[in-house]
């Protein structure tokens, strides 16, 4: 749609707004709540419309906060609220950040919540959002229509400051739309402005989670006043060696490599990759911190590290470490030393919590940067969630971290990702992959706020698995979690019986509405009507232990055998886990890898080696969590 249809079509709904402070009812149409808003404010509807959309794809979440305290179709920030008594991940729970065995273990140290009074105004927008419209915070927080209205307001304050006139013109609000961000800096203010602008002349349709289909027609014609953001007096981001698509705004906060005594080190390893080892797995986390003390830690030598830091509200991007150069960050050093970790900011403490779209889409854009960098596959045997990187031994499994959780939207991420996940065979398929409609798909889970309560309904890529094709079936045990047999658990953090978006299981047996998938050593069924399925059906290469085993050992790290360890290099053991892959049993490969050991226990790099054996592994989807298998115990087809 031109300029001149946007603003016909606008000049009606200006003459019929409702007088300021009128209350909205909420069953008007979504649709029309923007429009009022729109008009009451002299906001051109289509920016109210592509800010909200870049924010929440118009959601409402039945009011949960972001991850930031963001909340309603406007993610109205009020963090004070909603992330009281969070505390980061890395500092929580047994897990090892390093995951290397051959050194002492490494743990997180505590981090302070912020006080109230410290956080930036981008986490504050619920509280001016209230002083500018008249309508009280808990209503801006749970109502949608007052929420819309209070965005509305903050866009058109951001207009009046400017010194701009209320013009009925898209094209000269994009100042207004790149402080509405919240962003300090002026690279990221504009990528944001520059995202929205591009779903004004790309225009959007969906169902929202309330059900209701909100749509901005295309405006190609639009050419927004990008001159604007250089009147906001943003600061330049911080220079240097960065590693990011030129698509996002990044910038440079170096992780520390120091020394702080009885030769301890941190916060990191030094490498050469991809010369010294390839690059094979993207893993992705949650800070379960807001931003500053996200950038605290990983700038405190006695912490841990990763990557890349990725902001909530904007979609900013902060590197911390050179690609080349080993994290600690997966809990598992073999995955460490071959992946680039990304640490969104969100707090699985609450889980229910979501992620912002403008999150979302940095967060792919940056991924498909690395994956084209290091030919790394754009699936989920390649593009991990913490909560998918396997424990190094048994003793380790109960401790692994289960970040981003349940509620991180896979087959939204991978649809940004430009792998959107399709059926790739017909319904006597021998894969499947698992898909449920996120919104639609609406598990129990306990445990978001108090252990053994139900948390808040919320849309979620991942389906149970049960012993028998029913809901009153026990769910399947995993005796790596559970030594002494107990059943999983419907909790939010319990992964012991969770098959998420994305993830492909060799099919065991199909029965009506349920479908068995081979799972931990054991067959697994979940429910899958043809009707509304929660899995498509797929290719691939899967294995079995070869002829003559009855079973074969299952491994967390695909290290080197004994005798490939030069001397002076420690030789680790090749300790299987507690499961079995036994004979009969299928299970979906990701990549076949050979047995491989970064050797990095000092500071001084000089000495780091890497171990490469004769015997080669092959990574499978064995469970929640990925595992290795060695390539001589097993028969790959495919199917």
């Amino acid at each position: 749609m031109g300029l001149l249809a946007s603003a016909a079509l606008l000049l009606p709904l200006l003459s019929a707004a409702p007088p300021a402070g009128a209350d909205v009812p909420e069953a008007v149409s979504l649709q029309s709540q923007f429009a009022r808003a729109a008009a009451r404010h002299g906001v051109p509807e289509s920016v109210l419309l592509a800010v909200s959309y870049f924010q929440s794809r118009w959601d409402g979440h039945g009011g949960a906060p972001s991850v930031t305290g963001g909340y309603g179709p406007m993610h109205l920030t009020d963090a004070v609220t909603a992330l009281a008594g969070a505390a980061p991940h890395h500092s929580d729970g047994e897990e090892d950040p390093r995951g290397d065995s051959s050194r002492a273990v490494r743990s997180g140290a505590e981090a302070p919540v912020p006080a109230a009074d410290s956080l930036p105004p981008r986490l504050r927008t619920l509280e001016r959002a209230s002083a500018l419209s008249g309508i009280p915070a808990e209503e801006l927080r749970t109502g949608t229509a007052a929420n819309i209205e209070g965005g509305a307001a903050l866009l058109a304050a951001a207009q009046r400051e400017a010194g701009l006139p209320a013009s009925t013109d898209p094209a000269d609000w994009y100042g207004a739309v790149a402080r509405y961000s919240g962003a300090d800096d002026s690279a990221t203010a504009t990528t944001y402005a520059n995202d929205v602008f591009d779903v004004i002349r790309t225009g959007e349709s969906r169902t929202t989670d309330s059900g209701q289909v909100v749509t901005l027609p295309a405006a190609p014609a639009v050419a927004p006043a990008t001159e604007q953001v250089a009147a906001l007096g943003l600061r330049r981001p911080a220079g240097g060696p960065v590693e990011c698509p030129r698509s996002v705004a990044c910038e440079w906060i170096p992780a520390p490599y120091e020394e702080f005594g009885d030769g301890d080190y941190g916060n990191h390893d030094k490498a050469d990759r991809p010369t010294s080892q390839s690059v094979d797995y993207i893993v992705i986390h949650d800070t379960e911190a807001v931003w500053d003390v996200t950038l605290k830690l990983v700038q405190d030598p006695t912490y841990v590290s990763w990557q890349y830091s990725l902001r909530s509200s904007d979609g900013h991007i902060a590197q911390h470490l050179p690609l080349k150069d080993v994290g600690w960050h997966a809990g598992n050093w073999f995955v460490n030393a071959k992946s680039v970790g990304l640490e969104h900011e969100g707090f699985l403490t609450s889980p229910d919590s979501w992620y912002t779209e403008a999150m979302y889409r940095t967060s792919a854009r940056l991924v498909r940067y690395l994956a084209a960098r290091y030919g790394i596959p754009l699936d989920r045997q390649h593009i991990l969630g913490h909560d998918n990187v396997p424990g190094t031994v048994t003793s380790t499994i109960r401790g692994m971290h289960t970040d981003p959780g349940p509620y991180w939207d896979w087959a939204h991420y991978f649809r940004l990702l430009g792998r959107p996940i399709t059926p790739s065979a017909g319904p006597d398929a021998s894969v499947v992959t698992i898909r449920p409609e996120y919104s639609a798909h609406q598990p129990v889970y306990t445990g978001c706020a108090v252990a053994g309560e139900a948390c808040a309904p919320h849309g979620s890529g991942a389906v149970r698995l049960h012993t028998a094709p029913s809901t009153d079936a026990p769910l399947v045990k995993d005796i790596g979690l559970r030594p002494g047999g107990q059943d999983s658990t419907t909790g939010v953090n319990d992964t012991g019986a969770r098959a998420s978006t994305g993830q492909s299981y060799a099919v065991a047996e199909r029965r009506g509405d349920w479908t068995a998938v081979w799972y931990l050593g054991q067959k697994a069924w979940f429910h899958n009507p043809g009707k509304h399925p929660t899995a498509v059906n797929a290719r691939g290469l899967v294995l079995t232990p070869r002829e003559g085993l009855a079973s074969v050992p299952v491994y967390g790290r695909a290290y080197p055998e004994a005798s490939a360890y030069p001397a002076g290099v420690p030789v680790q053991a090749v300790s299987p886990l507690p499961y079995r892959l036994l004979a009969g049993q299928r299970y979906v490969v990701g990549d076949r890898t050979p047995g491989e050991y970064y050797f990095a226990p000092v500071f001084d790099s000089s000495g780091h080696t890497v171990v490469r054996g004769q015997e080669d592994y092959y990574q499978i989807q064995f469970g929640h969590r990925v595992a290795f298998v060695k390539a001589a115990d097993v028969r790959v087809s495919r199917v």
